[in-house]
């Protein structure tokens, strides 16, 4: 049998409509972690006081 490799392989990024992960870079303990990034689900547009009759 073959012995199991040591080198971890690099995961491809996800994506969906409002989320992205990545894989980050292994640490000296050897956790693989992954970075989650939102994107905004509304635009945020300036409030302004409405006409006084």
């Amino acid at each position: 049998m073959s012995e199991p490799t040591k080198i971890k392989r690099l995961v491809p990024e996800g994506k969906s409509r409002f989320l992205t992960t990545r894989q980050k870079p292994p640490t000296e303990k050897g956790y693989v972690g992954y970075e989650t990034l939102w994107e905004p689900f509304h635009k945020e547009v300036k409030y302004t006081t409405p006409k006084k009759p």
